[in-house]
């Protein structure tokens, strides 16, 4: 069990995660926003990465999550591969992705249309609607990090399935 904190290029803060797997261009962890708290998964762009430890802190948060019986396995089905294969597997099996940017903001949407290195959603909002055809292309290359399963990831989902039931009562 190895845990570990990632100073990304253009990120303000930095990010540790229990280390699951990785590939020569990614590194899928259990994300560990605070002290020994898991929330859900978080791939990052390697090459976006400055700097990596592995240290007494984490080793101390390691050993704690050890202790809590934390595995270490990826999602059922998940497999590496380039950015929009990921945000497809994401929004098939969760109904939506996350992705964050150089700049940490965070993206929730579903994929509207995808040309090579360049791609739009359909972006999701924080009380769950859908805004079709979001105007903004974004590059395959500016895309950080990608989560999953968080508490706010799957809060987002619940609200946009919600809203989703209430315009077919409507329509009906």
């Amino acid at each position: 069990m190895k845990v570990e904190t990632y100073k990304i290029t253009g990120w303000q803060d930095k990010e540790t995660g229990l280390l699951i797997d990785e590939n020569e261009e990614w590194i899928l962890v259990k994300h560990i926003p605070v002290d020994y708290v898991i929330d859900g998964f978080k791939l990052y762009r390697k090459s976006a990465i400055k700097k990596r430890k592995s240290k007494t802190k984490q080793d101390k948060i390691a050993r704690v999550l050890k202790l809590k019986n934390i595995e270490s396995t990826p999602p059922d089905t998940f497999r590496f591969a380039n950015i929009l294969d990921i945000l497809k597997w994401s929004e098939e099996k969760y109904g939506l992705f996350e992705f964050q940017d150089y700049h940490a903001e965070l993206f929730y949407g579903k994929l509207n249309t995808e040309k090579e290195n360049i791609f739009t959603i359909d972006l999701i909002t924080p009380n769950g609607n859908i805004k079709k055809e979001y105007e903004y292309d974004f590059l395959t290359d500016d895309i950080i990090a990608i989560t999953f399963e968080t508490d706010y990831f799957e809060s987002i989902r619940l609200l946009m399935n919600d809203q989703q039931k209430k315009e077919l009562k409507v329509i009906k």
